[in-house]
Protein backbone atom coordinates (compact mmCIF):
# COMPACT_ATOMS: atom_id res chain seq x y z
CA UNK A 1 0.00 0.00 0.00
CA UNK A 2 1.56 3.24 -1.18
CA UNK A 3 -0.17 6.42 -0.08
CA UNK A 4 1.00 9.68 -1.64
CA UNK A 5 -0.21 13.08 -0.48
CA UNK A 6 0.51 16.10 -2.62
CA UNK A 7 0.02 19.37 -0.77
CA UNK A 8 -0.39 22.24 -3.18
CA UNK A 9 -0.68 25.01 -0.63
CA UNK A 10 2.17 27.52 -0.81
CA UNK A 11 1.66 28.22 2.90
CA UNK A 12 3.40 25.74 5.22
CA UNK A 13 1.14 24.76 8.10
CA UNK A 14 -1.89 26.33 6.44
CA UNK A 15 -5.42 24.95 6.71
CA UNK A 16 -5.17 22.69 3.67
CA UNK A 17 -1.92 21.15 4.87
CA UNK A 18 -3.25 20.65 8.40
CA UNK A 19 -6.15 18.64 6.96
CA UNK A 20 -3.74 16.54 4.88
CA UNK A 21 -1.59 15.86 7.94
CA UNK A 22 -4.60 14.72 9.94
CA UNK A 23 -5.81 12.50 7.10
CA UNK A 24 -2.39 10.88 6.86
CA UNK A 25 -2.31 10.41 10.63
CA UNK A 26 -5.54 8.44 10.32
CA UNK A 27 -4.05 6.26 7.59
CA UNK A 28 -0.84 5.71 9.57
CA UNK A 29 -2.78 4.68 12.65
CA UNK A 30 -4.78 2.20 10.58
CA UNK A 31 -1.78 0.46 9.04
CA UNK A 32 0.68 1.30 11.82
CA UNK A 33 3.60 2.19 9.59
CA UNK A 34 5.45 4.83 7.60
CA UNK A 35 7.85 2.75 5.52
CA UNK A 36 7.70 -0.76 6.97
CA UNK A 37 6.02 -4.03 6.10
CA UNK A 38 5.82 -3.06 2.44
CA UNK A 39 3.73 0.06 2.90
CA UNK A 40 4.75 3.65 2.36
CA UNK A 41 3.14 6.97 3.26
CA UNK A 42 4.67 10.13 1.83
CA UNK A 43 3.71 13.79 1.74
CA UNK A 44 5.17 16.15 -0.85
CA UNK A 45 4.86 19.94 -0.72
CA UNK A 46 4.73 21.31 -4.25
CA UNK A 47 6.02 24.70 -3.09
CA UNK A 48 9.35 23.04 -2.26
CA UNK A 49 9.77 21.64 -5.79
CA UNK A 50 11.05 23.26 -8.96
CA UNK A 51 8.21 22.73 -11.43
CA UNK A 52 7.61 24.59 -14.68
CA UNK A 53 4.24 24.95 -16.39
CA UNK A 54 3.23 22.79 -19.32
CA UNK A 55 4.27 24.41 -22.62
CA UNK A 56 1.85 22.37 -24.77
CA UNK A 57 4.77 21.20 -26.91
CA UNK A 58 2.89 17.89 -27.43
CA UNK A 59 6.07 15.83 -27.21
CA UNK A 60 4.34 13.50 -24.74
CA UNK A 61 1.85 12.62 -27.49
CA UNK A 62 4.72 11.11 -29.48
CA UNK A 63 6.31 8.83 -26.89
CA UNK A 64 4.58 9.38 -23.55
CA UNK A 65 7.51 11.30 -22.09
CA UNK A 66 7.61 14.88 -20.82
CA UNK A 67 10.78 16.57 -22.06
CA UNK A 68 10.81 19.33 -19.43
CA UNK A 69 13.58 18.37 -17.02
CA UNK A 70 12.52 19.55 -13.58
CA UNK A 71 11.17 18.04 -10.36
CA UNK A 72 8.13 16.59 -12.11
CA UNK A 73 10.52 13.89 -13.29
CA UNK A 74 10.80 12.87 -9.62
CA UNK A 75 7.05 13.10 -9.09
CA UNK A 76 5.92 11.05 -12.13
CA UNK A 77 7.05 7.63 -10.80
CA UNK A 78 5.56 8.38 -7.39
CA UNK A 79 2.20 9.16 -9.01
CA UNK A 80 2.34 5.90 -10.94
CA UNK A 81 3.26 3.88 -7.85
CA UNK A 82 0.59 5.37 -5.58
CA UNK A 83 -2.31 3.13 -4.62
CA UNK A 84 -3.95 6.07 -2.88
CA UNK A 85 -3.47 9.70 -3.85
CA UNK A 86 -4.46 12.63 -1.66
CA UNK A 87 -4.32 15.79 -3.76
CA UNK A 88 -4.76 19.01 -1.81
CA UNK A 89 -5.11 22.62 -2.86
CA UNK A 90 -6.67 25.74 -1.40
CA UNK A 91 -9.16 27.57 -3.59
CA UNK A 92 -7.86 30.80 -5.12
CA UNK A 93 -10.36 32.73 -7.26
CA UNK A 94 -12.64 29.68 -7.43
CA UNK A 95 -9.91 27.32 -8.71
CA UNK A 96 -6.79 25.42 -7.64
CA UNK A 97 -3.80 27.46 -6.51
CA UNK A 98 -1.10 27.93 -9.18
CA UNK A 99 1.28 25.39 -7.66
CA UNK A 100 -1.33 22.62 -7.75
CA UNK A 101 -2.52 23.50 -11.24
CA UNK A 102 1.01 23.26 -12.62
CA UNK A 103 1.27 19.66 -11.40
CA UNK A 104 -2.14 18.84 -12.86
CA UNK A 105 -1.25 20.34 -16.23
CA UNK A 106 2.08 18.51 -16.34
CA UNK A 107 0.17 15.24 -15.96
CA UNK A 108 -0.89 15.71 -19.58
CA UNK A 109 1.79 13.08 -20.16
CA UNK A 110 -0.47 10.45 -18.53
CA UNK A 111 -3.48 11.58 -20.56
CA UNK A 112 -1.38 11.26 -23.74
CA UNK A 113 -0.26 7.77 -22.77
CA UNK A 114 -3.81 6.63 -22.15
CA UNK A 115 -5.78 8.32 -24.88
CA UNK A 116 -3.32 8.93 -27.72
CA UNK A 117 -0.77 6.13 -27.32
CA UNK A 118 -3.39 3.69 -25.89
CA UNK A 119 -1.11 2.50 -23.08
CA UNK A 120 -2.10 1.41 -19.59
CA UNK A 121 -0.29 3.17 -16.78
CA UNK A 122 -0.18 0.06 -14.62
CA UNK A 123 -0.19 -3.66 -15.28
CA UNK A 124 -3.53 -5.11 -16.25
CA UNK A 125 -5.24 -6.67 -13.25
CA UNK A 126 -3.48 -4.38 -10.76
CA UNK A 127 -5.65 -3.40 -7.76
CA UNK A 128 -7.84 -0.32 -8.30
CA UNK A 129 -6.42 2.99 -7.15
CA UNK A 130 -8.26 5.74 -5.29
CA UNK A 131 -7.93 9.52 -5.26
CA UNK A 132 -9.14 12.06 -2.71
CA UNK A 133 -9.37 15.82 -3.18
CA UNK A 134 -8.77 17.98 -0.10
CA UNK A 135 -9.51 21.68 -0.32
CA UNK A 136 -10.24 24.74 1.76
CA UNK A 137 -11.96 27.90 0.57
CA UNK A 138 -12.38 31.21 2.35
CA UNK A 139 -15.77 32.02 0.87
CA UNK A 140 -19.17 30.28 1.10
CA UNK A 141 -21.57 29.04 -1.52
CA UNK A 142 -22.67 26.02 -3.55
CA UNK A 143 -20.08 26.59 -6.31
CA UNK A 144 -16.93 27.26 -4.27
CA UNK A 145 -15.40 23.90 -5.21
CA UNK A 146 -17.39 23.13 -8.37
CA UNK A 147 -14.71 24.01 -10.91
CA UNK A 148 -11.93 22.36 -8.93
CA UNK A 149 -13.94 19.14 -8.61
CA UNK A 150 -14.42 18.94 -12.38
CA UNK A 151 -10.66 19.36 -12.82
CA UNK A 152 -10.02 16.62 -10.25
CA UNK A 153 -12.41 14.27 -12.03
CA UNK A 154 -10.31 14.43 -15.21
CA UNK A 155 -7.00 14.52 -13.33
CA UNK A 156 -7.76 11.26 -11.52
CA UNK A 157 -9.12 9.81 -14.75
CA UNK A 158 -5.82 10.54 -16.52
CA UNK A 159 -4.07 8.65 -13.71
CA UNK A 160 -6.38 5.61 -14.10
CA UNK A 161 -7.64 6.30 -10.62
CA UNK A 162 -11.11 6.25 -9.06
CA UNK A 163 -12.18 9.69 -7.83
CA UNK A 164 -13.13 8.30 -4.46
CA UNK A 165 -13.98 11.23 -2.18
CA UNK A 166 -13.65 14.91 -1.30
CA UNK A 167 -12.88 16.80 1.88
CA UNK A 168 -13.85 20.38 1.08
CA UNK A 169 -14.26 23.02 3.76
CA UNK A 170 -15.78 26.49 3.24
CA UNK A 171 -15.34 29.64 5.29
CA UNK A 172 -11.77 28.94 6.33
CA UNK A 173 -9.16 31.60 5.62
CA UNK A 174 -6.84 32.67 8.44
CA UNK A 175 -3.77 30.46 8.83
CA UNK A 176 -4.42 27.67 11.31
CA UNK A 177 -8.14 28.44 11.59
CA UNK A 178 -8.97 24.80 10.92
CA UNK A 179 -7.37 23.93 14.27
CA UNK A 180 -10.37 25.57 15.92
CA UNK A 181 -12.69 23.05 14.26
CA UNK A 182 -11.97 19.71 15.93
CA UNK A 183 -14.94 18.09 14.22
CA UNK A 184 -13.38 18.85 10.83
CA UNK A 185 -10.00 17.49 11.91
CA UNK A 186 -11.78 14.36 13.12
CA UNK A 187 -13.49 14.07 9.74
CA UNK A 188 -10.08 14.19 8.05
CA UNK A 189 -8.69 11.56 10.43
CA UNK A 190 -11.61 9.21 9.77
CA UNK A 191 -11.26 9.69 6.02
CA UNK A 192 -7.63 8.64 6.32
CA UNK A 193 -8.68 5.49 8.14
CA UNK A 194 -11.23 4.65 5.43
CA UNK A 195 -8.63 5.21 2.74
CA UNK A 196 -6.85 2.05 3.85
CA UNK A 197 -8.68 -1.25 3.14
Amino acid sequence: MNILAISGSPRRGGNTELLVDELLRGAKDKIDCDVINGCEIEKIRIAELNISPCTQCEHCSLDGVCIIKDDMQLLYPKLLRADRLVFASPIYFMAHCAQAKMVIDRCQVFWAKRYILKQHLRKEGAPPRRGIFVSVGATHGPKVFAGAKVTMKWFFNALEMEYWDNLTIEGCDAKGFISQRPETLQQAYEMGQKLVP
